[in-house]
């Protein structure tokens, strides 16, 4: 058995359990609990985890099994998760959290909890991710791309590099934060691009040895940017933090948006801000969704 928490950040849904000690394949466990169907149902499979380094660790299983690097949605569901079930002190300000691509600081802000007129504590409505500084070379991406394609002493061959697929020519932006991303900016609704027919596509494209999550924008204004993400070995999901961190630091390096924008997603709006040279912000809720047990064999108890 396995306790459970279902939480969700802008639409981006996981499934939070505490490892602790546990040995165990996780893969098949994220298989199982995340399918729609006949799971829980989740973008990923979050574990709180003990760390040396860091107040907590954090790994994630995506729906396919696969261990993704980093999730900025999912530390900020990690985050309200350890700090309302008592795992962190109730008040705290900053956690550091210890994930495959980095140690994060998370920025906690509360507001007070009324009954009445009675004040009841506060809680955790907005957290603020540090997402680590973005990585724009192709061995930090990674990108198998070919010599002599491309000056890579250029930061716009990066930026704007040309790929062919399914027949049409998509200039895409390459961005690492902690993991690897594709943006491809249009200048149409983004709800008109066939994202489920290329999205697969170029995730598996073999220039990218890891696949690649890939995200279609269209800028609105400076301060703000209209998106969809196909998330490497998830699929299309509601939104991305990390993927909503590189559209920014793409828009921004073609001059695009000033050094602030608010990134709309179908399932909801995150803000992302970065001076040019440190680390990206990323700033949203989390939500509790609810609890439940998990069985063996895969049967769910609420």
């Amino acid at each position: 058995m396995m306790n459970f928490t279902k939480m969700q950040a802008a639409g981006n849904d996981f499934i939070l359990a505490e490892a602790g000690d546990m040995q165990c394949d996780w893969s098949p466990v994220a298989k199982a609990i995340c399918d729609r169907h006949f799971g829980v149902g989740a973008d990923g499979l979050l574990l709180v985890s003990p760390s040396v380094m860091a107040d907590f660790g954090m790994r994630v299983f995506n729906p396919d099994g696969s261990e993704a690097d980093t999730c900025g949605n999912g530390l900020r569901c990690l985050a309200k998760y350890v700090v309302d079930m008592g795992l962190a002190n109730a008040k705290a300000c900053q956690i550091l959290v210890e994930t495959k691509s980095g140690v994060r600081e998370v920025k906690l802000h509360y507001e007070a909890k009324f009954e009445g007129e009675n004040t009841k504590g506060s809680e955790v409505v907005r957290i603020q991710v540090a997402m680590g500084k973005p990585k724009l070379e192709a061995k930090d991406i990674p990108v198998a791309i070919e010599p002599g394609k491309g000056n890579l002493v250029n930061i716009k061959s990066i930026l704007s590099y040309s790929f062919i697929v399914e027949g049409m020519e998509l200039l895409l932006n390459l961005v690492s934060m902690g993991n690897p991303h594709a943006i491809y900016f249009w200048q149409h609704p983004v709800s008109d691009f066939p994202l489920s027919q290329l999205g697969p596509k170029i995730e598996q494209l073999k220039l990218f040895p890891y696949g690649v999550n890939f995200e279609v924008a269209r800028v609105m204004s400076r301060r703000q940017i209209a998106a969809r993400v196909w998330e490497r070995g998830v699929g299309e999901t509601l939104a991305c933090g990390s993927g909503a961190c590189a559209i920014a630091v793409a828009a921004q390096l073609h001059g695009y948006i000033d050094n602030k924008v608010d990134i709309k997603l179908p399932g909801g709006i995150l803000e992302v801000e970065w001076d040019g040279v440190g680390e990206v912000l990323l700033d949203g809720p989390a939500e509790t969704v609810f609890t439940g047990e998990w069985l063996e064999g895969g049967r769910l108890s609420g």
